[in-house]
């Protein structure tokens, strides 16, 4: 780490002669690297040999020489060079003291019991006395250390007490920069900052920032991979964006309760607990497995409802942006190009209404406020508009009526589901569908296939049938079920060619926000 000379020491005039060696490596093309080393300590002031041949020896420059440099108080580590995160941030931190002694009486809950009997009012009140300020005190130096620093060509964080980690991000390599707004942050007006990095499996994060300073940032940021001088990038701002749908809270309410898994878990809920307490009488075998029942029911229903209130899909140049969340406020956004693939779910009680459910596997990450949600409900004229949008130069109708039927001889192997298997080509999506009750379609554009498998079992061989897999590059597999098998072979071929064609004529994986940005 390197700083400024001025703030390591005191000013002197002089001049002098030296000679050093140094070993260094160049930078290598990944995306992000991450340094740890060992926190220094507190360094005493002014220590050191050297000579000067020349200098001047006034008053003045004897008192200044003498002077301390301002580093600070003394009891505290050197504070990173960067900008600062939000005066709110140690309250983010104060936590982990109070979590390790916590873990401690879980690990043995009899001493715990015992310690507790015999605490008195008074040792109580010391604990506290002395637990809270060391919590808050470590809060304050996990602050304290961390910083955020944006240089010409990347993003620098420096966290650690005790030891540091820097990491480097290379903003061309930036594909995705959020926004999340938890009900504590809002109230409290800050936000967090998450970053999605091309070759990194975790987001680096920034929490927590004041909200104005958390859309500055990202604006700059998102400038800065677009391509923008870094002398402009601060003054761009936001992007302008055109709302293309917004769910109603009235129909994500009806959507819910017209789906089977909600009432499903209800009924499971009620009746397993009951029928557990009626054959064992225990207490702790009925908690044991109404409480994972009631999560799953919460998640299926009231939790759906709280996440994804209202839903808003807007367009601009960076890609679609997607803001959610009740309690806590999402904001995401899906680069243009990373979108691998589209699922479009339509449950029975759904299709009278004809509304439709968007999913979409994007590279890297689930990008999207909602664990891959591009539209969480609406009928198909307004999805159609907004998959026009993912996928350039593609008809979602053409594409679900591209699905054919399987050969009726595919009876023999599913004598029931098959009724819910289709395939289909168009010249810009593999289209692969699925499921009678709630029926799943996937469209894949053929520049994102990452490769295609013939796979065929013992049993599908003797009737002549195969299934085609098709591999997504954010780990997913779209699979055409019970085709023919000399369709399946033709198709195995057909695909591989479709797929270095589409590569070809592919639009950039990247931030479309400079018009240069298009033309790399």
């Amino acid at each position: 780490m390197t700083g400024d000379p001025a703030a390591d020491g005191p000013d002197r005039t002089g001049t002098g002669t030296g000679t050093g060696t140094g070993t260094g490596t160049p930078e290598t093309g990944t995306s992000a690297t991450r340094t740890d080393t060992p926190a220094p300590g507190p360094r005493a002031d002014n220590t050191g040999t050297g000579t000067a041949t020349t200098g001047t020896d006034t008053p003045a420059a004897r008192a200044e020489s003498t002077a301390p440099a301002a580093r600070g108080p003394r009891f505290l580590p050197r504070r990173p060079e960067g900008n600062r995160l939000h005066p709110v941030t140690p309250w983010r931190r104060a936590w982990a003291p109070l979590a390790g002694l916590l873990a401690f009486a879980a690990h043995d809950l009899d001493r715990a019991r015992e310690w507790s009997e015999q605490l008195t009012a008074a040792w109580t009140a010391l604990g506290l006395a002395v637990l809270l300020p060391v919590a808050a005190g470590y809060g304050f130096l996990s602050w304290w250390c961390t910083s955020y620093l944006v240089t010409d060509t990347e993003l620098r964080i420096r966290t650690g007490l005790f030891f540091r980690r820097t990491a480097h991000i290379r903003l061309d390599r930036v594909q995705a920069v959020d926004i999340s707004r938890p009900l504590p942050a809002r109230i409290a007006g800050v936000a967090k900052l998450k970053l999605d990095v091309v070759g990194t499996e975790d987001k680096d994060e920034l929490a927590y920032l004041g909200e104005r300073q958390a859309v500055a940032l990202r604006a700059e940021l998102l400038a800065r991979a677009a391509g923008i001088a870094p002398d402009a990038a601060p003054e761009a701002g936001e992007a302008p964006a055109r709302e293309l749908l917004r769910v109603p809270p009235r129909t994500l309410v009806v959507s819910v309760l017209l789906r089977g898994s909600v009432w499903g878990t209800l009924a499971a809920l009620l009746l397993v607990p009951t029928l557990l307490w009626l054959a064992t009488g225990s207490v702790w075998t009925v908690l044991a497995t109404a409480l994972p029942l009631a999560g799953g029911s919460w998640a299926a229903s009231g939790g759906r409802v709280v996440r994804e209130f209202d839903w808003t899909v807007a367009e601009s140049p960076d890609g679609l942006r997607l803001d959610a969340g009740l309690l806590d406020r999402q904001h995401a956004t899906v680069p243009p190009g990373r979108v691998q693939a589209v699922r479009i779910t339509q449950p029975l009680l759904w299709r009278r209404r004809d509304w439709v459910r968007v999913e979409m596997e994007v590279a890297g990450t689930g990008s999207g406020t909602g664990d891959g949600v591009l539209v969480p409900v609406a009928d198909w004229r307004q999805a159609a508009a907004v998959l026009a949008r993912v996928l350039p130069g593609v008809d979602p109708d053409a594409a679900l009526a591209a699905a054919g039927p399987v050969p009726r001889r595919a009876r023999w192997c599913a004598p029931v589901v098959r009724r819910g298997y289709g395939h289909g080509v168009t010249p810009g999506v593999f289209v692969a569908r699925q499921g009678l009750l709630t029926r799943r379609t996937t469209l894949v554009p053929h520049a994102k296939v990452q490769s295609v498998r013939f796979a065929q079992g013992p049993w599908e061989r003797r009737h002549r049938l195969a299934d085609v897999c098709v591999d997504l590059g954010a780990g997913g597999t779209a699979r055409a079920r019970l085709r023919d098998q000399d369709e399946a072979l033709a198709l195995l071929r057909a695909q591989a060619d479709r797929s270095r064609t589409g590569r070809r004529s592919a639009l950039p994986e990247r931030w479309l926000t400079a018009p240069q940005a298009a033309a790399d």
